[in-house]
C-alpha cells in the first residue's frame, strides 16, 4: 500500500506503521511530497508521520479514519469496501427543495448517524427533500458543534466513523432524501490541529478571529487550495452527499485572480457532470454580495446558493419584537416586504448595527429565487443566544402568543426563497439548543467557558450562561421526541405538513421568479402582510388585534372559480364574497397572530 504526505519543508519523512519506521523519499516532479511503500499494509493499517527525525509522530492531515480520537494515530479506509445501494440515486435539484438542519449529535439521544438514519422517516412525511448535517469532521472530544474540526477528511468516529456516516447517507438516498454536508474551510479548530507542523496551512498574512488565517493566496497555497478542492470532491464522490454548504465564507481571505470559491465551484461541476449525478454548493454570508450566485461566465464564482440572514432577522424581528444586535436595522414590516421581493434589505443601504453601508442590490429580473435560502432558525440563530433559546421560548418570554410560530411558518415556507427548517422546529421544540464543547485541554476549556460568561456579560446579559463544556449543556441540547405527540406540538407539526403539501401541490409556490412575488404591508399598530404568488394569497396579522382585510383576488373569467380557503391557522378565519366584475373582493377576518392562505 502506498502512502504519501506534503510536508515541504521537512528534510526527512518516515512512516510509522505496524510498529516500525519506513524512510520516506521525495516524489519526483512532486516538489514538498513524501512517499513509501509498505506491501503487508491494507485496510484498518493505523499508521502516522514522523518528520526531521522527530520522536513524535503525528496524525496524516488527509487522514480518512481518526478511530482513536483527534490526537491519535491515523487509520487506512477502503471506500471500496462500502456496499452502497444507491445505484440508481441521481440527486435532486436545490431548485424546489426544502433543506432541513440537522445536528446528528442531538438530534437522537444515541447522538449517532445510525439512529438519526431511523428517524428519516419523519423527515419524508413532513415533506422534507434535503437533510443538512453539521459538520462531521473529527472534533476533539465526544460532543461539539463540529465548527473546531481538525481532521477535515475523517467522520467523526463518536458518531459512527466513516461506514456509519456512509450507511446514514444510502438510507437518506433510499428515502428520495438528498444530503448536504456543512464544511469549514475558513479555519480549524485548535485542539489537535497539526496542520502547520507539515506545511504552509495558514499564513499570518491575513488575521481573522481564529489566527492565522487558511493560505489561499501566499506562497505553498497552491498546495493547500488542491487540498480544499479534494477535500471537497472527497466528499461528493465517496460519500455521495449531494451538495456542501460552506461556513462562513466572508471569512476566506483570496486575493489570487481565481477565487478559491470559484475554483471549487468549477470543480464540482466537473464531478457532477462526470458523475451524472446533481451537485450544488451553498455558501454562508454576510456580504449581501450575490456575486457568490451569480454564473461564473457573468464573472461571479457560480455558487448554486447563498443563506439570507436578512430574510432571518426581518422576520424574526417582526415576529418577536427583539432590536438587540443585528436587529437594530430590522423590525418594521416595510423590511420584512423588502426581503421578500428584494432578498437583501441591506443592498447597498445604511447599516446601523455596522455603522456604515453595507451590500449589493440582487438583480431580481434574472437571478432565480432559489439561490437564496429563507430560514426563521438555524444553529447560529438559535445556539449563539445565550442560553440557546429556540424562538418559541423568546416569544413565550416576551408575552407574545405562541400563534405566531405559524405566522412565521406560513411567511417562511410559502415565501420565494428556498426553506430551510432547523430540526425540531418543525413541532416548536421546547428544548434548547446550546453552545457545547468536549475540548480535553483543561487550558483550552476554561478560556472557551469564561469566555462565554464574558461576552454576555458585555452584552448586559443577566441570566445563566450555560457552560459550554458542562456534559449537562450538551445533554439539555438533545430532542425530546415524545413531544411530536403532545397535542400543542402536533398541532404546529401538521401545521408545517400542511404547508409544505401546499408548496408542492401549487407551481407558483415553486416559481423561479423573484418579480413573481408582490407583498403589501401595513406598520403601526395595523401589523398585515399580504404575499401574492400567483393565484396563491397569503394573509397574515402580525399584530394583536383583529384584523378584517380586503384581499382582491383577480379572477380569469367568469366562469372561473371564486378563490377559496386554502389553509387558516386558526377556524375563526373566513371569506366574504363581493363580486366586483373582473375581480373578487376577499375579506378575511384575521384575529391577531393569525395567517390565512387563498388560492
Amino acid at each position: 500500500m502506498r502512502f504519501e504526505v506534503w510536508a515541504p519543508s521537512a528534510g526527512r519523512g518516515d512512516l510509522v506503521a505496524g510498529g516500525a519506521r519506513h524512510p520516506m523519499e521525495p516524489l519526483e516532479g512532486r516538489p514538498g511530497w513524501w512517499g513509501a511503500e509498505v506491501a503487508d499494509a491494507g485496510h484498518g493499517t493505523d499508521y502516522a508521520f514522523a518528520l526531521d527525525g522527530a520522536e513524535e509522530a503525528l496524525p496524516d492531515p488527509r487522514s480518512p479514519w481518526q478511530p482513536h480520537g483527534v490526537h491519535g494515530p491515523s487509520r487506512t479506509y477502503d471506500h471500496d469496501r462500502f456496499a452502497w445501494t444507491d445505484q440508481h440515486w441521481h440527486g435532486r435539484p436545490l431548485a424546489g427543495s426544502v433543506l432541513y438542519e440537522m445536528h446528528v449529535g442531538t438530534f437522537t439521544p444515541e447522538g449517532t448517524f445510525d439512529a438519526a438514519a431511523e428517524r428519516l422517516d419523519h423527515l419524508v412525511a413532513l415533506g422534507i427533500d434535503a437533510v443538512e448535517l453539521l459538520p462531521v469532521a473529527a472534533f476533539p472530544g465526544h460532543h461539539g458543534w463540529g465548527y473546531d474540526g481538525v481532521h477535515l477528511w475523517a467522520p467523526h468516529e463518536p458518531y459512527g466513523g466513516p461506514d456509519g456516516l456512509k450507511r446514514f447517507v444510502d438510507a437518506a438516498h433510499a428515502r428520495g432524501l438528498a444530503v448536504v454536508l456543512d464544511v469549514v474551510y475558513n479555519h480549524l479548530g485548535p485542539d489537535g490541529n497539526r496542520l502547520g507542523d507539515y506545511g504552509p496551512y495558514f499564513t499570518s498574512a491575513h488575521a481573522t478571529p481564529w489566527g492565522d488565517a487558511v493560505n489561499f493566496d501566499q506562497e505553498g497555497s497552491d498546495e493547500v487550495r488542491a487540498f480544499v478542492v479534494q477535500n471537497a470532491l472527497m466528499w461528493l464522490r465517496d460519500y455521495h452527499f449531494d451538495g456542501l454548504r460552506l461556513d462562513a465564507v466572508h471569512a476566506i481571505t483570496d486575493h489570487g485572480a481565481v477565487h478559491i470559491l470559484e475554483e471549487l465551484s468549477r470543480s464540482v461541476a466537473g464531478l457532477s457532470a462526470h458523475l451524472g449525478r446533481h451537485l450544488f454548493l451553498i455558501a454562508e454570508s454576510d456580504l449581501n454580495d450575490p456575486r457568490l450566485v451569480t454564473p461564473r461566465e457573468a464573472g461571479g464564482y457560480g455558487l448554486d446558493g447563498q443563506w439570507s440572514d436578512d430574510f432571518h432577522h426581518a422576520l424574526h424581528a417582526v415576529l418577536t419584537g427583539e432590536r438587540q444586535g443585528y436587529y437594530c436595522d430590522f423590525g418594521s414590516m416595510e423590511t420584512l416586504r423588502k426581503a421578500l421581493t428584494k432578498v437583501f434589505v441591506h443592498d447597498g443601504t445604511m447599516s446601523t448595527y455596522r455603522g456604515r453601508h453595507h451590500g449589493r442590490p440582487v438583480n431580481v429580473q434574472e437571478t432565480p429565487a432559489h439561490r437564496f435560502l429563507g430560514f426563521l432558525q438555524n444553529h447560529d440563530q438559535v445556539g449563539n443566544r445565550a442560553a440557546g433559546d429556540r424562538i418559541g421560548t423568546v416569544l413565550e418570554s416576551a408575552g407574545i402568543s405562541p400563534a405566531m410560530l405559524k405566522v412565521g411558518a406560513a411567511v417562511l415556507l410559502l415565501a420565494p426563497f428556498t426553506p430551510m427548517l432547523f430540526m425540531g422546529e418543525e413541532w416548536g421544540a421546547s428544548t434548547p439548543w446550546c453552545y457545547f464543547t468536549d475540548h480535553q485541554d483543561p487550558e483550552l476549556a476554561r478560556a472557551v467557558s469564561e469566555g462565554r460568561r464574558r461576552e454576555f456579560a458585555r452584552h448586559g446579559w443577566t441570566g445563566a450562561v450555560p457552560d459550554p463544556q458542562a456534559v449537562e449543556t450538551y445533554r439539555a441540547s438533545v430532542l425530546d421526541w415524545s413531544e411530536p405527540d403532545r397535542p400543542h406540538h402536533r398541532d404546529l407539526l401538521e401545521w408545517h405538513r400542511a404547508l409544505l403539501a401546499l408548496r408542492r401541490s401549487r407551481p407558483e409556490l415553486n416559481d423561479p421568479r423573484l418579480t413573481g412575488t408582490a407583498v403589501e404591508c401595513g406598520d403601526g399598530e395595523a401589523r398585515w402582510l399580504l404575499m401574492r404568488r400567483g393565484g396563491v394569497c397569503v394573509a397574515a396579522n402580525f399584530g394583536t388585534l383583529p384584523l378584517v382585510l380586503p384581499v382582491p383576488v383577480p379572477v380569469p373569467a367568469p366562469a372561473a372559480a371564486r378563490p377559496r380557503l386554502l389553509l387558516a391557522s386558526d377556524p375563526a378565519i373566513r371569506l366574504d364574497f363581493d363580486n366586483l366584475g373582473d375581480s373578487v373582493e376577499v375579506s378575511a377576518a384575521l384575529p391577531g397572530a393569525t395567517v390565512g392562505v387563498f388560492g
